[in-house]
């Protein structure tokens, strides 16, 4: 195979040859981006002054291709960034109408835009909407949360939401579905101590629901832990017209947690252990599992002992 050999006087000349040539393609590229060019980009519609006495909901998606006069730069750099931008139509017409033309607010959109994102068309450009009657309720509030806790430390008591009831408003057929509204997640981590904090409610996804408030108060009672043991009586249950029932032991230990501040009122009387007697003329038990039908919210048990009991039945 040949091979072609240059002086350096032609190495030379052929460097700054792909040298020019590379900078020239680099001018050309410059020149292209930098001319103006309409391009397309998805944005997300998000409404306000919705209407107070019509309940509605959107025929179409929630998204909108606007055409923006901008630059090739402008274009490249939106290909890059996939996270959609928000435009803020206002449904004031809707009082009167079934539709809303993106058109007609172009000049108000654009004045809260930069002068190189300028739109200069909508796709579509009419917004079309459903009524329905619209319904109020009010429905309670659940909290979502994710609490860790010091070592020995745990809530003591039940958490207090403040208010413990939103008001939704919105079309019925919606409404009606709707049984409670989720907060956001409340994270905490390392509690050592109660917990009073803010926590905002769930965005209503709809545009035709409205939510108040906005945010709730939660109150988490948060205190040190100990372990106490007392003895507990069991109950016999279903054990009438069946003779004498006699039971071994007739009370069972328990270990349990419990908070500091709760712990020298805390006794027998706040707990409840029952055997079933229905266990043995059903099913054949030769033993009673005992189960606790009442434990104070603030207890936590760690050890039953014994577990199941023993029994005799005179007939």
């Amino acid at each position: 195979m040949a091979i072609i050999k240059l002086s350096v006087t032609e190495r030379r000349r052929l460097s700054a040859f792909f040298t020019c040539l590379v900078l020239a393609f680099a001018a050309w590229i410059i020149t292209v981006l930098s001319n103006p060019k309409p391009y397309v980009v998805k944005e997300v519609l998000e409404f306000r002054n919705t209407p107070q006495k019509r309940a509605f909901r959107p025929l179409q998606s929630d998204t909108v291709n606007v055409t923006i006069n901008g630059t090739g730069w402008d274009m490249l750099f939106s290909k890059m960034n996939s996270a959609y931008k928000a435009i803020t139509i206002d449904l004031h017409t809707l009082e009167s109408k079934s539709y809303v033309v993106l058109s007609s607010q172009k000049d108000q959109i654009n004045s809260k835009r930069e002068s190189d994102q300028q739109i200069i068309a909508f796709n579509p450009d009419t917004l079309y909407f459903d009524f329905s009657n619209r319904k109020e309720k009010r429905v309670p509030v659940h909290l979502i949360s994710a609490v860790r806790y010091q070592r020995q430390f745990f809530q003591s008591g039940p958490v207090t939401l403040n208010p413990a009831y939103v008001i939704i408003n919105g079309p019925a057929s919606v409404i009606d579905k709707i049984t409670s509204w989720n907060t956001d997640t409340l994270k905490l981590d390392s509690i050592d101590e109660s917990v009073v904090t803010r926590i905002n409610m769930q965005p209503v996804k709809e545009g035709n629901l409205s939510l108040y408030p906005k945010n709730i108060q939660a109150s988490i009672p948060v205190d040190e832990f100990t372990e106490k043991v007392l003895e507990i009586p069991v109950r016999v249950l279903n054990g009438r017209n069946i003779g004498e029932v006699k039971i071994f032991p007739q009370k069972v230990k328990v270990t349990f947690t419990t908070s500091l501040s709760r712990y020298a009122e805390v006794d027998e009387d706040f707990f409840e252990a029952t055997a079933d007697l229905d266990l043995w003329k059903k099913n054949g038990y030769k033993t009673l599992p005992v189960v606790f039908s009442k434990i104070p919210d603030y207890c936590h048990i760690i050890k039953i002992e014994p577990r199941n009991i023993d029994f005799i039945v005179k007939e």
